[in-house]
């Protein structure tokens, strides 16, 4: 697939929140996923198909999702960016959230290498 391609594909399973099928299929093994932030203090960067898979395990197991919208793609080039907007309560503190950020996403060989997560900063 083409970087086109993979954009749409990310923005179809997504609107599903289909995690582990992206995963799956449009991930390469080597995969670098960098938050804004580290979870608990740690790394920002997430590297391995096994560790965003980690990454999805902690959503799917501590968010309770009210509403999620995924706009785009935009795409240039081997990238892409897709707006995920959710509201989102965490199921341990019952802290309900309302977040907005950014996808970049970067393809190679018809996989996605790279994805890096920006905020909304009010």
């Amino acid at each position: 697939m083409n970087t086109e391609e993979v954009a749409k594909k990310v923005v179809e399973l997504t609107r599903k929140q289909a995690w582990y099928e992206a995963l799956d299929t449009l991930y390469d093994d080597n995969v670098v996923s960098v938050e804004a932030s580290g979870m608990g203090g740690g790394s920002p960067e997430t590297r391995g198909k096994q560790g965003v898979r980690g990454k999805i395990d902690w959503w799917v197991n501590g968010m309770e999702v009210h509403s999620f919208d995924v706009h785009g793609p935009f795409v240039a080039h081997d990238r892409f960016v897709v707006q995920f907007d959710a509201d989102v309560t965490n199921k341990q503190s019952k802290e309900r959230t309302q977040l907005s950020e950014v996808g970049v996403y970067t393809v190679k060989d018809g996989k996605i290498v790279r994805e890096e997560f920006l905020p909304h900063v009010d």
